[in-house]
Parts: structure tokens; C-alpha cells; sequence
């Protein structure tokens, strides 16, 4: 529906009765309903926000274009009201999430990570008279995971 306001502020109920073409009877029943809610003038009168005027143009779509009935356009808006509070919360989170992911990144050491001595594999010594010859002293500790000073006296051959 095309959106037929052309300023900012509050409306009378009988300028938003005339601006959607509905009898004022419909807006005092989407307000019983809980589907409305204006605020009210000193002098009690029904005043519509732009606000109020967005939340009228969804429910007459759902009554006119998809014909719902006034207890569907009740739960439709619940739900979209939850969605909104889901997205809010998810949002929230995000931010969260975002917020200490920096936070962590910050904390860490901007000089790199510690260096770490790899492990070192060499081949498994070969069964005893029946293995292929494997070149080398390495052969005798075929398959074998050594590290640290281990790992440098087979690399030397000691």
C-alpha cells in the first residue's frame, strides 16, 4: 500500500479515517483489539504518530490484500514483535562477540608466536635380515617420532 502521509506529527482520528479510507468505528475496534495503540490528547482525543500510521498500513494490508481476520493480525504482529526482539537480541550478541574478539586480539603479543621444536620422523629400523637396506644411520629408528636434542643427533647421523 502506497503511504499516503505527507508530514510529520499527530493525527485526529478523522484524518486517518479520511487518509485510509475506513470508518473511524475500525480504528476505535484495532485499538479495543490491541492492535492499535494511540496516545491520547489532554482532552482525551485519539492522536495517531507516524509510527501508529506504519503499524495501520501493515494491518490493512494483512485485512485487505490477504484477508486475515483481526485474531490472525493479532499473532502476526505478535510474531513480528518477537522477531524484532530476536533480531535486537542477536544483534546484541554480535556485538558482543565482536567486542571481545578485538578486546582478545589486543591482548595477545604483536611479536609473533613462540617458536616451537618440530618433531622430527625418521624411518623404522627394517626387520631383522629380511628388510630393504634404508641408506643412511636414520635406518635403524625407521618410523620413529623423536624431538628436541633426539631429533638433531640422528639428523647429524651421532
Amino acid at each position: 500500500m502506497a503511504t499516503k502521509r505527507k508530514s510529520k506529527g499527530a493525527y485526529m482520528i478523522s484524518a486517518v479515517a479520511e487518509m485510509y479510507e475506513i470508518h473511524p468505528q475500525t480504528l476505535r475496534l484495532y485499538e479495543r483489539e490491541g492492535l492499535l495503540l494511540p496516545s491520547r490528547s489532554e482532552g482525551n482525543t485519539r492522536l495517531y504518530t507516524d509510527e501508529d500510521l506504519e503499524r495501520l498500513e501493515f494491518i490493512l494490508n494483512l485485512a485487505r490484500d490477504l484477508g486475515v481476520n483481526i485474531a490472525g493480525i493479532a499473532i502476526v504482529l505478535q510474531m513480528r514483535e518477537r522477531m524484532e526482539e530476536m533480531n535486537r537480541q542477536m544483534q546484541g550478541f554480535v556485538d558482543y562477540v565482536r567486542t571481545e574478539m578485538l578486546a582478545r586480539m589486543q591482548q595477545q603479543p604483536q611479536a609473533g608466536l613462540v617458536p616451537m621444536p618440530r618433531p622430527v620422523i625418521v624411518a623404522q629400523r627394517a626387520a631383522a635380515g629380511k628388510g630393504v637396506a634404508i641408506p643412511g644411520k636414520a635406518a635403524a629408528l625407521k618410523g620413529t617420532v623423536l624431538s628436541g636434542k633426539s631429533a638433531g643427533k640422528v639428523a647429524k647421523g651421532k
